[in-house]
């Protein structure tokens, strides 16, 4: 077949991309016409809730069950006495982004909220008055809770499989040359999952095929995972997941409620339906844990970097080995003559901590960005100033080239929006009335990963097309930024293009997760569209009967449902009628997004984010009332939607700064804040003014189509230039997050 380059280029600066477009989405959701999972009622429908422990440790010596029978809507107690068999051990990890699960597999209690018993019934009342009946009675052990809970161990892995240490250079030559040393330590807190929508399942058995209802970012992994506990061939298995309430990371991750209600459903012969309290989403779902991280950074006489020693203590479940990389936010941001970093961990009795938006990253970058400031002031230096000495033109973790990078335009662009020229630059010099007034600054990066993905695109006798792939829509937009490149790959309009996504039984889109999502499947529609487009110029230009006859591959160009000839743009063709010459009902193309091989740049997403904020000299109370951010993300498909993205992080990063901590009492190892009355996050009197620009930036490396990620940029910088500022009106440093008025009296 001939070469497609020319094709490719022109869809690829198609007329789809690029646009503001609102989401497709949008009317089904404001109508509440979308469907989430919760939404099922299939006829029979019983209904599910989970008793859990309330001790973190221990055993489970009595559960009433006979009590919880008894009553009249009840129609099984499930407890690990009589709980069906799974296929395999909840505690196997069916591949790498898996983790250890409660199943009722014992009566042993790792943390408070685990799931103790499961209880059917007839009503979701039933069902609840069924588990408060169960009344359990427990052997309980001293909790393990927080930082200091147990000894330190040294981890294998941190986050999913990455290397728990780094060093870079020579670290006692470096610090032998430098001029001056600071010493900074950060905890941050275990913050948790809320999602507007939380966890639930409805499953229903067809003799040995189950279908599934559950909001999930990985449908593909999810459906190897339940097949291997279920003991049965995925094709047997159907997910369903249109529509999912948020999820950052919580719903990438198979957990032990879903399996029961998927094996109550078989068990009992009739749909079940499970839906997490809100309280329920403390413990089994997955958290940020706390951290305390130190850090070291060893400077010359005029303020560059010798070295740079990042080390993170992280909260870890007594049961898995999920570790927050926090250090590894060091790798790639300043530069350095010598690095290290490196992580241990404690084992404590809460649920197995995982990724939650900017995982690593966020802690991380919040206690560096911390410590780059206090180096700042150390050398009498303007922040952007010291970071602009200190700017890495090289990755100081690899050595790489990055693939982009536009943090100096970042840098300036908001800067001179929010006005930092007119800093002064000690501390207490700035009010408002009576209130103390602070600008602090952040530097956000992010990784660009890739993962595996693959599409179909079908064009259609009268031009239109359909395309699919199980990409997850969790609030991000992808219906709409998908559908976008999707349309550019095939060449037409987007009000021509039906997009199918959702269902296991598509192309697997790989895992909606670390801002990756938009790059994979986006490659694979892309992809998918350019291969249909190739085998209709190859029909066209292959016909004696077309205008684009003899031009070869090589010689046309796609746009608005046509074929074109570059030679004689007059002479052109629509893909109709290319369609009906060759007596074609449909034309089907494939496409993969993936990475090849290891990669020969550095690949980041950067950003600059500044913070005003107001505090209370009296009552050390907080307001961020200013946020400027300029991002630099490769390609932005859709500017209103990656805007509203990078919003939301920086939204997020408040709430780390300011507000997000999980409490326990430490008699119990129990939940004193599990719900959003006690676990603050931010509302909008909390975000008076916040903007977010996007710098221009062409990557022609990060992928074919040029494409970074914004989901999780924006927490990152965002958090470290809230307690810079806080720094700035005060003159205390923060050392823990969130800041607690308290500590600032």
């Amino acid at each position: 077949m001939a070469d497609m380059t020319n094709i490719q280029q022109h869809v690829r600066l198609g007329s789809n991309s690029g646009q503001p477009m609102t989401r497709r989405d949008g009317v089904l959701k404001v109508t509440g016409q979308a469907p989430y999972a919760a939404d099922r009622r299939p006829e029979g429908v019983l209904h599910a809730v989970t008793a859990v422990a309330g001790i973190a440790r221990g055993t489970v010596e009595h559960l009433d069950t006979a009590a919880a029978l008894a009553h009249p809507g009840v129609v099984r107690v499930y407890t690990p006495a009589n709980r069906p068999a799974l296929a395999v051990h909840p505690d196997t990890k069916i591949h790498g982004f898996a983790w250890r699960t409660e199943a009722l597999q014992d009566d042993s209690v790792r943390y408070a909220g685990q799931p103790i018993a499961l209880v059917v019934a007839e009503t979701l009342e039933a069902a609840t008055e069924g588990v408060r009946l169960l009344n359990p009675r427990y052997r309980a052990d001293p909790p393990r809770i927080g930082l200091d809970g147990n000894a330190p161990y040294d981890p294998e892995t941190v986050s999913i499989g990455r290397p728990p240490s780094l060093e870079t250079g020579d670290m006692d030559a470096a610090r032998a040359g430098a001029a001056h040393r600071l010493d900074t330590v950060i905890e941050t807190a275990a913050q948790y999952h809320n999602a507007l929508e939380p966890h639930a399942i409805t499953a229903q058995w067809f003799g040995d095929r189950v279908e599934i209802d559950t909001p999930n970012q990985a449908i593909g992994l999810a459906r190897q995972s339940f097949a291997a506990y279920l003991g049965i061939d995925p094709a047997q298995i159907v997910i369903r997941s249109p529509f999912l309430g948020g999820g950052f990371g919580s719903k990438a991750i198979l957990y032990g409620a879903q399996l029961l209600a998927v094996l109550a459903s078989k068990d009992l012969d009739r749909p079940v339906k499970l839906a997490l309290r809100r309280d329920q989403m403390y413990g089994p779902v997955g958290h940020r844990p706390a951290t305390r991280q130190t850090l070291r950074l060893d400077l010359d006489d005029q303020g560059h970097i010798m070295a740079l020693d990042h080390h993170t203590l992280a909260v870890a479940s007594s049961f898995d080995n999920f570790i927050e990389s926090a250090s590894n936010a060091a790798h790639s941001v300043y530069a350095t003559t010598a690095m290290r970093t490196t992580h241990s961990a404690v084992r404590a009795d809460t649920g197995t901590p995982g990724p939650m938006r900017a995982p690593g990253e966020a802690p991380g970058s919040a206690a560096l960005e911390v410590a780059i400031d206090q180096a700042a002031h150390a050398m009498g230096m303007d922040p952007l100033a010291f970071r602009l000495l200190n700017y890495a033109e090289t990755d100081p973790s690899t050595g790489m080239a990055f693939s982009s990078k536009a943090l100096r335009e970042c840098y300036a662009q908001a800067a001179e929006l929010f006005g930092w020229v007119d800093r002064p630059m000690e501390p207490r010099r700035m009010r408002q009335g009576r209130l103390l007034k602070g600008w602090g600054m952040g530097t956000a990066q992010f990784p660009c990963p890739m993962f595996q993905a693959a599409a179909h695109a079908t064009l259609r006798a009268d031009g239109s097309a359909v395309v699919e792939t199980s990409a997850a829509d969790m609030g991000q937009g992808a219906w709409t930024a998908l559908a976008q490149i999707a349309a550019d790959g095939l060449g037409i309009d987007i009000d021509r293009l039906e997009f199918r996504s959702g269902h296991s039984d598509l192309p697997d889109a790989g895992v909606a997760g670390g801002s990756g999502h938009t790059a994979t499947a986006g490659t694979a529609l892309f992809n998918a569209g350019a291969d249909t487009v190739r085998q209709l110029a190859d029909i066209a230009t292959n016909d004696p009967g077309s205008p684009l006859f003899g031009a070869g591959n090589a010689g046309v160009t796609a746009r608005g449902g046509r074929l074109y000839r570059n030679d004689d743009d007059s002479r052109s063709e629509a893909y109709e009628d290319i369609l009906a010459r060759a007596g074609l009902d449909l034309l089907r193309g494939e496409g993969k997004g993936a990475r090849e091989g290891e990669p020969d740049r550095a690949m980041f997403s950067h950003g600059g984010v500044f913070a005003e904020v107001l505090v209370d000299p009296d009552l050390g109370q907080i307001r961020v009332s200013r946020l400027v951010g300029a991002f630099a993300a490769g390609r932005i498909i859709n500017p209103q939607l990656a805007r509203s993205q990078l919003l939301g992080g920086m939204i997020w990063g408040v709430g780390f700064a300011l507000h997000e901590e999980a409490i326990h009492d430490p008699r119990t190892g129990r939940f004193t804040n599990n719900d959003l009355a006690g676990y603050h996050i931010p509302v909008n009197a909390d975000v008076p003014f916040v903007e977010a620009l996007m710098v221009h930036e062409d990557d022609a490396f990060v992928n074919a189509l040029g494409i970074k990620g914004v989901g999780e940029l924006g927490v990152t910088g965002t958090v470290g230039a809230i307690a810079n500022a806080v720094w700035h009106a005060t003159g205390i440093r923060p050392r823990r997050f969130p800041i607690h008025p308290e500590s600032l009296i």
